[in-house]
């Protein structure tokens, strides 16, 4: 049997940035009504299209699916963390980016829902390929016990 191959995807971390300069919430999406895990929770982004790189997807992906632009400038996104995740019906490597700036109002374009978030988390169910993110933001910001809820 042959690995599969990865497929490129692109993930906005946006975040809220305190008075102090400190992190803090985040923006979780939910999985649009058919497509492969309605409904769970899921940091936005999506596939590259070829000759696309990280940067170019995320911002074509979240005025697509979300309605902003991110800003531009160093601050505005950087590259994070990758992570590959095997899930039933794809492999995929998510490239995580956090985003810090951003225009526009936000329109959930495919009928999602949005909604801001500390840890623990409480939207429910969280996509598998999220729960690492949420582990990293704990250790980032020394939370001590559960990330998330359990369905």
């Amino acid at each position: 049997m042959t690995e599969r191959v990865p497929v490129e995807v692109a993930v906005g971390v946006l975040i809220e940035r305190e008075a102090d300069g400190r992190e803090g919430r985040f923006l979780l999406t939910s999985r649009p009504e058919g497509k492969v895990y309605a409904g769970y929770w899921e940091f936005p982004g999506g596939k590259l299209e070829a000759g696309e790189s990280v940067e170019d997807a995320l911002r074509r992906e979240l005025h697509e699916e979300i309605g902003i632009t991110i800003g531009t400038g160093p601050d505005a996104v950087r590259p994070w963390q990758q992570l590959v995740m095997d899930y039933p019906h794809a492999r995929v490597r998510l490239n995580f980016c956090k985003v810090y700036t951003w225009t526009g109002a936000f329109e959930m374009r495919e009928a999602q829902q949005m909604a801001w978030q500390t840890l623990p988390v409480d939207v429910v169910p969280v996509l598998p390929g999220t729960i690492p993110v949420l582990q990293w933001f704990a250790e980032e910001r020394g939370h001590t016990g559960p990330t998330h809820r359990e369905v």
